[in-house]
């Protein structure tokens, strides 16, 4: 594993879930096997096409969040968790096109950084969304060189400042430690043992389930907006097929909550198979809007920047 090899899988993750991302996102709630029918070819082109309210290429709350916890890290050179959640609440009250409901609920409660997500969740009993998994593929570049224990407790605790269900939290930590194995070379899918005995033992059960190789997407009993089947939908998708292009093609065709399946799928394809492996007709037209900080619309080169700096 040469360092170059290392930078190539970082730049995958984040750029390779920015570009899942903006691929899913016109095809959100639709049905399964939609993208199929519209693009059957592996290859034809025309895939970053728009629709559903997003321009061609647009990526959605996943990736716009995902920066602003990559700049808020290399910024503050670590975790301050206040400052992500005001980055956080910064863009949540600029009129993003698309906020989870839960999300936006913690961010505009006018609580404290360090009780809001808790609050929600006492209230409320609901918080085991996808929506803080998906962010995490700048988060788990950070945080790989860290080793298990520091990379899997980051992902806890940035998903616990807007998600008060600890399943969040597992499904991110689980996320930041597969990252972490294919930066350093090795197969994600062969340290999922290791990685689920390190899962909160009232957590352990369902991932366990989802994570398995013999699961498939059709036996979730959730939406796949839920975080454990989002997560097993990603890694099915990586499990059965055998490159990036193909990994993300089949999270969208599942349907449901496509631009996220894609995102955690994209971010986990492309740390295993490295940033060169994304078809550039898909890198080309990528554009990250960030609402409330002035107009700034990041394109594929600044993701690659971005990631580039994380990995160091």
């Amino acid at each position: 594993m040469t360092p170059a090899d290392r930078t190539s899988r970082a730049l995958g993750t984040v750029l390779g879930s920015a570009v899942g991302d903006a691929l899913g996102a016109p095809f959100e709630f639709g049905p399964e096997g939609a993208f199929s029918a519209r693009f059957p070819k592996p290859g034809g082109g025309g895939e970053m096409c728009g629709g559903g309210g997003w321009d061609p290429g647009e990526a959605t709350d996943d990736t716009q969040m995902a920066v602003l916890v990559g700049e808020s890290l290399l910024e503050c050179g670590g975790l301050e968790l206040a400052d992500i959640f005001r980055r956080f609440q910064r863009w949540a009250v600029s009129g993003p096109k698309d906020i989870g409901l839960q999300t936006e609920d913690v961010l505009t409660s006018g609580e404290p950084w360090d009780f809001a997500a808790a609050l929600h969740f006492q209230v409320n009993q609901r918080a085991a969304g996808n929506g803080a998994l998906m962010r995490a593929a700048t988060s788990a570049v950070y945080f790989a060189g860290g080793g298990t224990e520091a990379t899997m407790d980051a992902g806890r605790r940035i998903a616990a400042l807007t998600h008060g269900d600890r399943a969040a939290w597992e499904g991110t930590a689980l996320f930041h430690e597969l990252v972490r194995v294919a930066l350093s070379g090795g197969d994600p899918l062969d340290a999922l043992p290791g990685a689920l005995d390190l899962v909160h033992p009232d957590h352990r059960a369902r991932y366990t389930a989802v994570l398995a190789p013999d699961w498939h997407p059709d036996q979730a009993t959730e939406f796949n907006g839920a975080v454990w089947p989002c997560l097993g939908s990603a890694v099915w998708a990586l499990r059965t097929t055998d490159s990036y292009e193909g990994a993300v093609r089949a999270a969208v065709d599942l349907g449901g909550d496509t631009d996220t399946v894609a995102a955690v799928t994209g971010g986990l394809a492309g740390a295993v198979y490295g940033a060169d492996a994304i078809p550039s007709r898909w890198t080309e037209p990528l554009q990250v809007p960030l609402p409330g900080f002035d107009g700034r619309v990041l394109r594929a080169a600044e993701l690659v920047g971005l990631a580039e700096r994380l990995a160091r």
